[in-house]
């Protein structure tokens, strides 16, 4: 086992410790395959800097205040090696965000492989699910309709979802994905 999946497990048991301590925080678990932009929007998210991003190697978890909704955030790497660990820290998730690379076409297949693997997690049914389609500011991206048709979007029936087509770079789409985040919780908390 390497010294990433080590570190990966021992913080996964400390961070199991803490994640019921405050009811009233949503957890959102921000996934994808690396490159596809998840940092970027969870930094984008927690009003920070996005010019020095670098691939997350672990986990990344901020904090986050959208309208009167505290987030707990939790980006983690989508690196290969890294999925295999992904199920350990669904537990307890309000919401998914599914992060998409609009522009890298060859590997959409594999992005809707894993997505599909991941809603049918017992702990991720009926779990609301957010697709960013990624990295719209680019020439070659495919629109958001064309990857929801790829990615089966249509045949999630035991969850609401919402495919928003955004630029992580720009900001643009963001907010709109955030403010159905707080619809839906909201709604699903009622």
């Amino acid at each position: 086992m390497g010294e990433v999946q080590k570190s990966l497990l021992s913080l996964a048991e400390e961070l199991r410790k803490v994640e019921n301590l405050d009811d009233n925080v949503i957890k959102i678990i921000l996934l994808g395959l690396d490159n596809a932009g998840k940092t970027t929007i969870l930094t984008r998210l927690a009003l920070e800097e996005v010019s020095n991003i670098t691939p997350t190697q672990g986990f990344n978890i901020k904090s986050v205040q959208s309208q009167s909704l505290k987030l707990s955030v939790w980006d983690i790497g989508g690196q290969r090696t890294i999925r295999t660990h992904w199920k350990k820290y669904l537990g307890s998730t309000d919401l998914l965000i599914y992060v998409v690379d609009s522009a890298d076409r060859k590997r959409f297949e594999e992005t809707g492989q894993e997505l599909a693997e991941l809603v049918e997690e017992e702990s991720l049914l009926g779990v609301p699910l957010l697709v960013f389609a990624n990295k719209q500011d680019l020439l070659t991206a495919a629109p958001a309709s064309e990857i929801a048709a790829g990615l089966n979007l249509h045949t999630y029936r035991d969850r609401t979802w919402q495919i928003q087509a955004c630029s992580a770079l720009s900001g643009e789409g963001i907010q709109d994905g955030m403010n159905w985040i707080c619809k839906n919780i909201t709604a699903k908390k009622k």
